[in-house]
């Protein structure tokens, strides 16, 4: 154990000040006029959408009793400013900067046109993500109530819309219906699910964020239609079988699937007899393509009901977690092992904090893992905007899929000293006892419920993306509870994935992996004692190992570092140390792999607030290992002699001795139907400059840690 490492990484109090005043490349260029213009549900798209992203007016009210009265308050009078959608009022580019206390109630208001409206045809007002509970008024009635911060919800407007005008004036739409949303947020000091967001943020916990930090957008939708769709693709049947629920029953489904080039592979059509019920369709596919890392295939689907057209894609593959020949249970893509060399994502950013600026930067951040060698990102505590997981689709990159946490104020002994001095802890403290989920800050029911809730909706949410390959359940025990029910809820819920309940410590001895946190010992594969396992485990009889997080190594590049108080385990004065310390961290990891290793995700993809531990910078402008390879390029170059273009094995040899094939060239060729005009979306042509050549290390000089 590296007692060091432990002293330095230990949570400390002080005053790390203001933030530096990074913009990533795509804040920078920002358009208020289209930000995140395009559809939001790339598997589930009608055309015509209309995005009320942009310039909203915002005001913070202290409010009695807010928590109990943010469902039944009347608008204010009058109005702080303007706030750019969908930026949180605490993230730069919203233009407000100002955290939103739980004493405080966050009011949106901006006007909006009447769609047309056809007989029968309804209109939806969909809002992706507001961080925590909010009530939706409109033209003065409240039209809905939600509560939950991470995942997307509608409400219909229809009844609540004002009649269109007559007559349109020549300078455009007339606004004339009034949308006003009310937002509640308690951040850590309520038990709701909310990740790392933290009110006094410092080390690994992030700044809080309130309201609206996803798109919001207004569909038209037919009153015969397609209300939702569930993908379940057969590869060993050859089959591609849809849940479908139809409003407006007596008419035909048609179902059109492609291929990545267009062409019509396979074409069915149904009957409609009863709304609501699924329908289930099954379209043979011949020639079937499996869809891998190295060749991500996505299939498109069309769906055709009366006059309602909603475009989707598929993919076939298969996960599980079984044994390998020599008898090791390994991770199986497509039943062949694959070793799994991840990233932990936190998916933050300095102008956006939790919102990305553009969808060029999600898929940024995916294609600049692609291409150092990784094939897994673990996205941590929080679910991402829905185009993320479709970017990590078309571009072949794997993901583990954290549920978010919540739950009381973390037991600092019980979630951190513990487990890191005392590794017999980890399989040896149950959490389904009323004092233990105490300890584990899992006490409230209310939270427990929330978090079951949020789990099962997630799984469903997510579950058509083929990109998706593993639920990760609990996290180092905070909030964690009743590991094993809930994995067993979650396989029963989707048994075409793998689960991993506990990720760090406490192993229930449930799952499909014995998966740990190795930051401060040397790495190596621990045991796991088939007789003590429960569920799923006991009947294969094993797990796969992985360590689910590791490294954390730090380096500051001057100019690109929100702080100057920073945070890492161990830290680096220079690129080409850090750039060596990373290689043989990585190549230590991946030399376990006869010993039983089935993988591991290294922390992390970005340096996020104090944490300067990523291998890009916060603002995405530096790949610490670009950096690294060009200070070791410079040391070993002759005196007076330019440094050559070639890349040290001994700096990127761990992600790069992944044994992935170049994608085939039309296999992230699939259009985005849900695109909504503007640039040209990453994986189309001319967009290669913001999906892959984007920004690169100028050679900025690295900064000294200050501890």
């Amino acid at each position: 154990m590296d007692i060091k490492r432990i002293l330095a990484s230990a949570p400390r109090k002080h005053d790390r000040g203001e933030p530096a005043q990074l913009t990533t490349p795509w804040g920078e260029a920002i358009d208020p006029a289209r930000v995140r213009a395009e559809h939001p549900h790339p598997q589930f798209a009608r055309e015509g959408i209309r995005s009320l992203n942009g310039w909203w007016q915002y005001a913070i009210v202290p409010t009695l009793n807010a928590g109990e009265s943010w469902a039944r308050m009347r608008p204010p009078a009058r109005y702080d400013g303007r706030i750019l959608v969908p930026f949180s009022p605490e993230a730069p580019l919203s233009g407000v900067g100002r955290t939103v206390l739980p004493t405080e109630l966050l009011w949106y208001r901006r006007a909006f046109a009447t769609p047309k409206l056809d007989e029968g045809e309804r209109c939806l007002l969909h809002f992706e993500a507001v961080d925590h509970a909010c009530a939706c008024y409109v033209n003065g009635e409240r039209v809905g109530l939600h509560e939950g911060g991470y995942l997307p919800f509608a409400f219909d407007v229809t009844d609540f819309l004002r009649e269109r005008p007559d007559h349109v004036p020549a300078h455009g739409l007339i606004e004339e219906n009034d949308l006003v949303l009310c937002v509640w947020d308690p951040s850590d000091e309520g038990t709701q699910l909310r990740g790392k967001q933290r009110l006094a943020p410092g080390g690994i916990w992030y700044a809080a964020q309130s309201g609206i930090w996803q798109p919001v957008w207004l569909e038209v939708v037919p009153a015969c239609r397609v209300e939702s769709l569930a993908l379940r693709p057969d590869p060993a049947a050859g089959m591609l079988r849809l849940e479908v629920r139809v409003c407006g029953a007596g008419r035909l489904l048609h179902v059109d699937v492609t291929a990545p080039d267009g062409a019509l592979v396979a074409r069915e059509t149904v009957r409609a007899d009863d709304d609501g019920v699924a329908l289930e369709v099954q379209v043979p596919i011949p020639d079937l393509r499996l869809w891998s890392p190295d060749d991500p295939c996505l299939y498109g689907v069309a769906l055709r009901y009366g006059h309602d057209v909603v475009h989707s894609y598929a993919a076939f593959r298969t996960v599980e977690v079984a044994r390998d020949e020599r008898g090791a249970f390994r991770f199986l893509l497509n039943g062949e092992p694959l070793f799994l060399r991840g990233v932990l994502d936190q998916g933050y950013w300095p102008d956006g904090l939790m919102t990305a600026p553009s969808d060029e930067a999600l898929a940024f951040d995916v294609q600049a893992m692609r291409d150092a060698g990784f094939n897994l990102l673990r996205k941590h505590l929080k679910v991402e905007a829905d185009r993320w997981y479709y970017h990590c689709d078309r571009l072949g990159m794997l993901v583990w899929q954290d549920m978010v946490s919540g739950g009381g104020p973390l037991d600092a002994w019980a979630s951190s000293y513990k487990p890191t001095l005392l590794r017999r802890s980890w399989g040896a403290y149950a959490d389904d006892t009323p004092r233990h989920r105490e300890r584990l800050s899992a006490g409230d029911e209310r939270y427990r419920e929330q978090w079951r809730a949020g789990c099962r909706e997630t799984v469903a949410y997510l579950a058509d993306h083929p990109s998706v390959v593993t639920w990760v359940l609990f996290n180092e025990g905070w909030g964690q509870f009743d590991a094993a029910v809930a994995a067993a809820e979650v396989r029963a819920a989707d048994p075409t994935r793998p689960v991993d309940a506990v990720s760090g410590w406490y192993d229930q001895r449930c799952g499909d992996f014995l998966s740990v946190h190795n930051y401060f010992r040397d790495l190596e594969v621990y045991p796991d004692d088939p007789a003590r396992l429960v569920g799923e485990a006991a009947s294969r009889g094993g797990r796969a190992f992985v360590v689910s997080e590791f490294g954390g190594l730090a380096l500051g590049v001057q100019d690109h570092m929100a702080y100057q108080e920073l945070y890492g385990y161990d830290t680096y004065e220079d690129a080409a140390s850090w750039g060596a310390a990373v290689a043989a961290s990585l190549a230590a990891a991946d030399a376990l792999e006869p010993a039983g290793l089935a993988g591991w995700v290294y922390t992390q993809l970005s340096d996020v607030e104090e944490e300067v531990n990523g291998i890009l910078t916060y603002d995405r402008r530096v790949n610490k290992l670009t950096l690294a390879t060009e200070a070791v390029r410079q040391a070993c170059a002759p005196q007076g002699e330019a440094s050559s273009e070639g890349e040290p094995a001994s700096v990127l040899a761990g992600p790069r001795e992944t044994g992935r094939r170049a994608p085939r060239p039309d296999a992230a060729a699939t259009p985005d139907p849900a695109r909504d005009g503007g640039a040209p979306a990453p994986d189309e042509p001319g967009a290669g400059a913001a999906a892959s050549d984007g920004p690169e290390a100028q050679r900025p000089a690295a900064a000294p840690l200050r501890r």
